[in-house]
């Protein structure tokens, strides 16, 4: 009788042991760099939004913190914080990522107008230029020459003076880079791909708690489509018209 008590004692201690690890926590920290109207530093944006739609009504609330994307990264890696938003795709190691993505990259080349239009199956024979840490060579195919910038202040100057021949990121990032052009109809926007976007959780405990809740969340959020009203609010295409979760 003893043994099997003691048996008993140590099955109902793994019991609680699981289930304390599966049980998400009451907050989430999210960490992003601030982009504009999207992960605005004081917490307003698109994402933000939309993740706070994902967490809070399952009472998980959402502490967003701004923060270069290399830096993002390595919080979350050093478990300094529990996801960081606009992942690629099983983007680096000491992570894990979620089925579903919550938004779509719209990518965009950034050329002088004078030089051929890129397209998808051609970029790759040009001298091209991203911000250090988003490694679109892993996402786009036959990347060959490319260099990364610590910032995108000097990225005009750059392919004024043919030092590169595309500047790659997304649309809304570009199109503010042209903003900034003494004259805009010296430069050209081109599309280039369509990349999904995801949280990149810390692998714990916490980090894998709260990626099962944020699954489950989007299984149903999607297919209901409560999410479209705030891409519409945003202005911003809706992605979750053909949507499938990653397997």
């Amino acid at each position: 009788m003893a043994r099997w008590m003691l048996v008993l004692v140590c099955w109902l201690g793994c019991t609680l042991v699981n289930a304390a690890q599966v049980a998400p926590p009451a907050q989430i920290r999210l960490v992003s760099e601030a982009w504009l109207d999207y992960t605005n530093a004081d917490g307003t944006g698109l994402a933000w939004d939309v993740l706070r739609k994902v967490f809070e009504p399952a009472g998980v609330k959402v502490l967003p913190l701004s923060e270069p994307y290399t830096r993002a990264v390595g919080l979350v890696q050093r478990a300094e914080a529990d996801a960081w938003v606009g992942s690629y795709h099983d983007e680096t190691p000491n992570t894990v990522y979620p089925r579903w993505n919550f938004d779509t990259d719209h990518i965009y080349a950034l050329g002088l107008a004078s030089k051929p239009r890129p397209t998808l199956e051609t970029l790759g024979q040009y001298r091209l230029a991203w911000v250090r840490g988003y490694a679109y060579q892993h996402y786009l195919p036959h990347i060959g020459s490319f260099s990364e910038v610590q910032r995108r202040t000097g990225i005009l100057s750059m392919l004024a003076h043919d030092r590169a021949d595309y500047y790659i990121d997304a649309q809304t990032e570009v199109a503010t880079v042209l903003q900034k052009a003494r004259d805009p109809a010296q430069y050209r926007l081109t599309h280039i791909a369509e990349i999904p976007l995801y949280l990149g959780f810390a692998d714990t405990a916490n980090g894998r708690a709260l990626l099962a809740l944020y699954d489950q969340r989007m299984d149903s959020l999607v297919p209901s489509g409560e999410l479209r009203a705030i891409f519409d609010h945003w202005q911003q295409p809706y992605p979750f018209d053909d949507a499938k979760p990653a397997p």
